[in-house]
């Protein structure tokens, strides 16, 4: 087990999951095979929403596991970089630091290709490298289905959360990526198993048919407030955000930006969320927040680099920033 943090203030946001180097070409429009120029990003789902947290001022970091390589030293040093505490990144002998190169045809078209084979580090985090006493304090814990998709990780996760306790703000993001998975059915037993200890479910309607077997998005948040989850949150792209608790419901609409590649749209979405969460704001304006970040990410190339200020969205909100300059 890591040293504890309980001498210290509290994380604000901590993450458990993906990480690893992101390979996005510099041309717009063609497949890999004719890409000339890449450019090298840090990448992982859990770690951007960390980054975007860190954004906006909130004290972060990450749990998570890299190879003994050179990719794996940039990886906790940009982590580090971009204001995420690197306490929790350890190192896998014998694992490549995995890498993802996408495709970019804008607005909607943008194929990922993984290479994580045989197994990503961060699929092999132990239920014993973890610091519970973290996990239990943190302000917002965040983790990822992808993170259920194998053992040990499968099994960290649920260690994690039964350190926490179901406390408040205990995020699943539904994150399904189909590639990680044996089968959906396998992929919804897990994410069923997991949603017994999260307070709060973030996916879009593809994953939201995943984990409860719905696709309509106001019966998709009813059957997740079912399993038990405090607050919904479903993603539905160019119709907005809708979130929904058992006493509140909110719609917000898209907010309109020039797509050029909207991978990283969602970890901004969740870095905003944890930090309006943490706020205390009302539930439309953190939704509405959290939508705009997301928004200004989708304008960008990069994932990790791209997440956008406290200041900048506001702005956007205000209407004084332009997101497609």
């Amino acid at each position: 087990m890591t040293t504890s943090t309980t001498s210290e203030v509290p994380f604000e946001v901590l993450a458990i999951g993906r990480v690893g180097v992101d390979l996005y070409p510099l041309q717009d429009g063609v497949g890999l095979e004719e890409v000339s120029t890449f450019g090298k990003y840090l990448g992982g789902s859990a770690t951007n929403v960390t980054i975007a947290a860190a954004r906006h001022g909130r004290r972060a970091a990450i749990v998570t596991r890299t190879g003994d390589d050179p990719l794996g030293r940039y990886v906790s040093a940009e982590i580090a970089r971009l204001g995420v505490d690197n306490r929790f990144v350890t190192t896998v002998a014998g694992l490549n630091t995995p890498i993802t190169l996408c495709e970019i045809f804008p607005p909607d078209d943008f194929p990922l290709y993984f290479y994580r084979d045989p197994i990503a580090p961060d699929l092999v985090i132990e239920p014993a490298d973890l610091d519970l006493d973290a996990v239990r304090d943190a302000g917002v814990f965040w983790a990822t289905v992808t993170g259920l998709s194998k053992e040990p990780s499968r099994s960290a996760h649920h260690a994690a959360w039964q350190a926490r306790g179901r406390k408040r703000f205990t995020v699943l993001d539904l994150d399904y990526r189909p590639m990680f998975w044996e089968s959906p059915a396998a992929a919804t037993e897990q994410v069923g198993r997991a949603l017994e200890h999260v307070t709060v479910a973030v996916g879009n309607r593809e994953e939201c048919e995943i984990a409860v077997g719905e696709t309509d998005p106001q019966r998709a948040a009813d059957a997740l407030l079912d399993r038990g989850v405090e607050l919904a949150v479903v993603k539905q792209g160019s119709r907005g955000v809708l979130a929904k608790t058992r006493t509140e419901t909110v719609e917000v609409e898209p907010f309109p930006v020039t797509v050029v590649n909207g991978l990283g749209a969602g970890d901004g979405f969740g870095g905003a969320l944890c930090h309006g969460l943490l706020a205390g704001w009302p539930l439309e304006r953190v939704i509405r927040f959290a939508n705009v970040a997301g928004a200004i990410v989708a304008t960008r190339r990069e994932c990790s680099t791209a997440m956008p200020t406290t200041a900048e969205v506001e702005a956007a909100l205000d209407g004084a920033y332009d997101v497609d300059r």
